[in-house]
């Protein structure tokens, strides 16, 4: 049986396309209960729109478990499943989309989103975390220039960007606040720039803390994977160098892949360093807050610098992150790579800076 009841209030309608997203969902469910007293329950309804990555859909479906003891309706779509897809899901959810009083995204550079923000009647609309990516659209929303992610960010538009380019500028006026329309943006990134009218919440991740932990520590260190490599933007050999390097001089034993590393540079990392390779089943924040966690968990520019030292708070872990040496970065990273990444790292609170590795 479900936690909640149920909520009276307005129905709210929540779209995610990864397990972060639909973390940061939950906590922003949380705040707005610990805010307003409005337990939402069955008041909101969360639509995976499911990709094909298997790693990714095992951590969407422990995610979607864990929506459902807190009371939440969740409906699994199989957003990707061939050519006619897309059709299906956007004309299936269309009535939903017109009746919600509320719509929560993660991803408000999804081509997917755009779409559903087209159709979209709410008056409320709320922005919760896809990592740092965040960061990059509230700058942009600010400037009010198109949405474009920061790793594409410097490159020409290609046919497919210049077809859609209607529908992602309808959806940034719907991402602008209007006299019919509040915009409210949960993070727990930093933001130098805040688009005028948008109000801005911050995440604390106190769901994680309520609901896990506090960890058992271990004396080693642990590190966290990065997928710079996939992306394009960090050279693989260079990136394979930096995790030796720092996995000897901080002693090391786990390195936890982040879902979106290739198998192939995986099993050359562990045949390499030695390192026992951790494939997690749920965001890394729920993972380290349950525990075996390192006494130091190290990283490379990501999300985690962010929001591992609150999901730890209280605890005696020690978040650290390595720089990435403008050498590593590959001929085709955006001209706006070293720039964001620097800023991740700069930006982040509570964390130790480590530049040895740059001599790599």
């Amino acid at each position: 049986m479900s936690r909640r009841a149920g909520s009276a209030g307005p129905h709210t309608l929540a779209f995610v396309e990864s397990p972060v997203q639909l973390l940061n969902v939950l906590e922003w469910a949380h705040a707005h209960e610990l805010a307003s007293g409005d337990a939402l329950g069955a008041g909101l309804t969360l639509v995976v729109l499911s990709p094909t990555d298997p790693m990714t859909r095992g951590q969407l479906r422990r995610m979607a478990e864990l929506a459902r003891d807190e009371g939440h309706e969740v409906r699994w779509e199989e957003a990707r499943g061939g050519p006619a897809a897309p059709f299906q899901t956007v004309g299936g959810l269309a009535g939903m989309l017109r009746k919600a009083d509320r719509v929560v995204l993660g991803d408000p550079f999804s081509r997917y989103v755009q779409l559903l923000l087209t159709i979209t009647r709410a008056g409320e609309l709320v922005v919760v975390d896809d990592g740092t990516a965040t960061m990059e659209f509230v700058a942009q929303l600010a400037r009010g220039e198109r949405l474009v992610r920061w790793h594409r960010k410097g490159g020409r538009p290609g046919p497919r960007d210049l077809v859609f380019a209607p529908v992602s500028s309808v959806a940034r006026k719907r991402l602008t606040p209007s006299g019919d329309r509040r915009v409210e943006i949960f993070s727990s990134m930093p933001m130098e720039e805040k688009p005028e009218g948008v109000t801005v919440v911050a995440n604390t991740f106190a769901w994680t803390r309520s609901r896990f932990g506090p960890p058992r520590i271990t004396k080693g260190a642990d590190m966290v994977g990065t997928s710079l490599v996939e992306t394009g933007v960090v050279d693989g050999d260079a990136y394979l160098e930096a995790v030796k390097l720092l996995s000897k001089t901080h002693g090391t034993t786990r390195y936890f892949a982040h879902r979106r590393e290739s198998v192939e540079k995986l099993h050359r990392l562990a045949v390499e360093t030695g390192l026992e390779v951790v494939r997690p089943d749920l965001p890394l924040e729920l993972i380290a807050r349950r525990g075996p966690i390192g006494r130091t968990i190290l990283s490379f520019p990501s999300t985690v610098v962010h929001t591992l030292p609150l999901a730890l708070a209280g605890t005696e872990v020690k978040v650290a992150v390595c720089d990435i040496d403008p050498a590593w970065l590959t001929e085709n990273a955006s001209p706006r790579a070293q720039g964001f990444l620097s800023g991740v790292t700069g930006t982040a609170r509570d964390v130790t800076r480590l530049s040895a590795v740059a001599a790599v």
